[in-house]
């Protein structure tokens, strides 16, 4: 499955989601991100058809560890993003939704300067 930055999206919701309430089911991926129910069960339907979550008996999202190491990435990028952004001076808000915009775009090299400088910075 090519993973597409909606699909980034989705793990990422559910990681998200996860650490945030323990349990995650479809209704919370939909009011998280806010789209349609059926965007999001098209979207659980690929991943569980592609590995990357399963759904138990009661309807729980369980990220695989396909879909962990996406959601991990991404969810990763954002947090570091956002922190850097905020370093600069940038609101947390503007900053976490401009995070959102740069986490699936951003080149591997651009992101890890960003990383190291921010590190740095905060070592300091």
């Amino acid at each position: 499955m090519n993973i597409h930055e909606s699909a980034e999206d989705y793990l990422e919701a559910i990681l998200i989601l996860r650490e945030r309430q323990g349990m995650v089911r479809s209704i919370d991926v939909v009011h998280h991100l806010e789209v349609t129910k059926p965007s999001v069960s098209v979207a659980m339907k690929r991943f569980r058809e592609n590995g990357y979550i399963e759904m138990d008996g009661d309807g729980y999202i369980i990220l695989l560890p396909p879909g962990e190491e996406i959601a991990q990435r991404i969810y990763g990028r954002h947090k570091l993003l956002t922190r850097f952004l905020v370093s600069l001076g940038v609101s947390e808000e503007a900053a976490a939704a401009d995070a959102c915009k740069m986490e699936h775009d951003l080149s591997d090299e651009s992101f890890e300067k960003i990383k190291a400088h921010t590190l740095q910075h905060e070592r300091q």
